[in-house]
């Protein structure tokens, strides 16, 4: 406080208040950026958010379609098994049946045989 001879209280009060004005004046921030280099700044800092926010759009797009082209294959294989398996299926029915016709005409052949030997 400064001492003012012929002062009164209000100088002290103001003088006081001057002070304590002073005082806070040191504890607030300071702007780190010049104000002509601040709109600068921030159009580069939108332009790198917007830059990383296309960049997961796309990371996402990309593993959205992952997962159907994964699906999809998935869904291409157990087709094919199926298919598969219906083919052995057709395949073991054909030759019983093939093996059925043989077995008929063995045993035709032997009661022909037969009847050969009897006459």
């Amino acid at each position: 406080m400064y001492n003012i001879p012929n002062g009164g209280f209000s100088d002290r009060l103001k003088a006081s208040a001057d002070a304590r004005k002073a005082l806070l004046a040191k504890f607030q921030p300071r702007p780190a950026v010049l104000a002509e280099v601040a709109p600068d700044r921030a159009a580069e800092r939108a332009a790198e958010l917007e830059q990383i926010r296309a960049e997961r759009r796309e990371a996402k797009a990309a593993k959205a379609l992952a997962v159907v082209e994964n699906a999809q294959a998935r869904q291409e294989a157990l087709e094919a098994a199926a298919a598969a398996a219906l083919d052995a299926k057709r395949g073991e029915r054909k030759e019983r049946k093939a093996l059925s016709k043989a077995e008929q005409k063995a045993k035709r052949d032997a009661r022909y045989a037969a009847r050969k030997a009897r006459n």
